[in-house]
């Protein structure tokens, strides 16, 4: 018993860390149509794709096709939690997940909760 619940957080705290680690956002793949967009007058990013935010933050934990791995299934998220309740969670985390606050700009936040709440 004591075994099993060694092996169990070690999995967990790995799996865990994982979380949000990515450091660089990758390239844009030939199947994504959206990227992050630089304003012309600022240089700043102004819009960010949810698709390539997740890809980049979020598929350690919950998986490339939303499936699920450390975290939950988001297959159907949207017609669980309202954007603004999926705004709260990416910003402050939940549970075991982490806040991505000051780890995604407050547009990322936006552009992933948008996109999350459309998977119904």
């Amino acid at each position: 018993m004591n075994k099993k619940m060694v092996v169990l957080t070690l999995i967990l705290a790995g799996a865990l860390s994982a979380c949000g680690k990515s450091e660089t956002t990758p390239s844009p793949s030939a199947g994504t149509s959206t990227a992050p967009t630089a304003s012309a007058t600022t240089g700043t990013t102004t819009k960010a794709d949810g698709q390539t935010i997740y890809k980049a933050n979020c598929v350690s934990c919950h998986g490339a096709n939303l499936e699920g791995l450390v975290g939950p299934s988001l297959q159907k998220v949207g017609g669980k939690h309202s954007k603004e309740q999926l705004t709260a969670i990416i910003t402050n985390g939940k549970g075991a997940m982490p806040s991505f606050k000051g780890k995604l700009s407050d547009d990322e936040i936006n552009s992933l909760s948008t996109w999350l709440a459309d998977k119904k």
